[in-house]
């Protein structure tokens, strides 16, 4: 009897889940707001480009190329060589072609208590000379024009932070399989009329890849001192905007803003296993997430093979009715989802698999967190201790 009732309990609960995620996607697919082709205001401040940069050779020649080439709006290129070994710098400024709006800087030692892309954005906001920051990656893609849309946004808002979603290149089984899911979580999970027009802290998300904050609120929330030792700093940052009593403002890149993170498996696994406990907020929450999508997007699935293996599986409620059910709308989730991000919608008929790969990429996160302390990254173990933080008292 408690198990039929667990059971019961259970199937209820997977319904109900997927009826809200199902929900919040079909309203933030409808009121997402995109950027559009439209010019900065005549007079718009001068924009400062920050670009912290490690090992970045291989794509910063594109980059810099791109955003010199911005037209409709007044903007600098900062670049912090963040002790890279190889030739970032000198690439950048190849790619410059001697434009003085690029102006290059080799990173200072990192101090204690810092990890090292909050300390390199650090420096960059110090030797900026705009009243709009934007931070911004090494691999990011500039369309023509999408500066100046990004500036728009901000105008139109008069948001003290935008952050622009940047369109996910994926062309690799492993990215394919993965990284939409960042927008499944953004447009499933967050309602973002509380995100986009309110200041409450808690309903707050932002994208590293692109933050464009006006000077004041950058200072009123603290800059990158205040979120020294985060790993997820883009969140942290967009929560402490919103206590500072400052508007955060979402956007969709709409292509013309694009990034491929990674290029493989590898690096697919290891970049979300660096963010994903911290993303959660702890060990706890992470458990708790994981087992919430096993429960809503594989639980189904394993009712229905277990039903058709076993007869005690189809009881209590309609079989094979309901499990295909929530499978489709599961799937349709995802699939919308990807339509609105520009990704590929038949994808998310390999939803199972996109929740084994990411089991994978939380075991890796496991096994850091035991090993290490903490995650791994081009060479460095992100950890309090290794910021130089004190461990907390007992």
């Amino acid at each position: 009897m408690a198990l039929d009732f667990a059971f019961r309990l259970t199937v209820l609960f997977v319904a109900a889940a997927l009826v809200v995620v199902a929900a919040l996607a079909v309203l933030n697919t409808l009121t997402f707001p995109r950027l559009g082709r439209r010019s900065a205001a005549d007079g718009a401040p001068l924009i400062s480009v920050c670009i912290p940069a490690r090992n970045e050779a291989a794509v910063i020649g594109q980059t810099v190329r791109a955003l010199l080439a911005q037209t409709g709006v007044s903007f600098e290129v900062l670049l912090l060589d963040d002790n890279s070994d190889d030739d970032t710098a000198s690439t950048a400024h190849a790619a410059a072609a001697g434009d003085s709006r690029l102006r290059v800087f080799e990173g200072e030692v990192l101090p204690a208590g810092w990890f090292g892309k909050n300390w390199a954005c650090a420096q960059l906001a110090r030797q900026a000379r705009g009243e709009l920051l934007l931070f911004t990656d090494a691999d990011v893609r500039w369309g023509p024009g999408a500066l100046a849309a990004l500036a728009a946004e901000q105008a139109a808002s008069g948001a003290g932070l935008v952050s622009a979603w940047p369109t996910q290149i994926t062309r690799t089984w492993g990215e394919r399989l993965v990284v939409p899911l960042m927008a499944l979580v953004i447009y499933g999970y967050l309602p973002l009329p509380l995100v986009n027009r309110t200041r409450w802290a808690p309903f707050a998300a932002a994208n590293g890849q692109c933050l464009l904050f006006t000077r004041a609120a950058y200072a009123a929330a603290g800059g990158h001192a205040a979120v020294r030792a985060s790993i997820v700093e883009d969140i942290d940052l967009a929560r402490r905007v919103k206590r500072a009593g400052e508007t955060l403002w979402m956007a969709d890149g709409a292509g013309q803003i694009a990034c491929r993170m990674y290029t493989s498996w590898p690096q697919v696994r290891d970049g979300y296993a660096k963010n994903i406990i911290a993303g959660y907020g702890g060990l706890l929450p992470f458990a708790l997430g994981a087992l919430f999508h096993w429960l809503v997007f594989f639980g189904p699935w394993l009712w229905l093979l277990g039903g058709l293996a076993w007869p005690a599986l189809r009881a209590p409620f309609a079989f094979p009715v309901l499990p295909l059910a929530l499978i489709a709308l599961g799937i349709l989730v995802r699939a919308l989802t990807a339509a609105a991000t520009r990704q590929r919608p038949a994808d998310a008929l390999l939803m199972p698999v996109s929740v084994a790969l990411m089991t994978v990429i939380a075991a890796r996160a496991l096994y850091w967190q035991v090993r290490y302390g903490g995650p791994r990254w081009k060479g460095r173990t992100l950890t309090r201790r290794a910021a130089g933080e004190a461990p907390a008292s007992s």
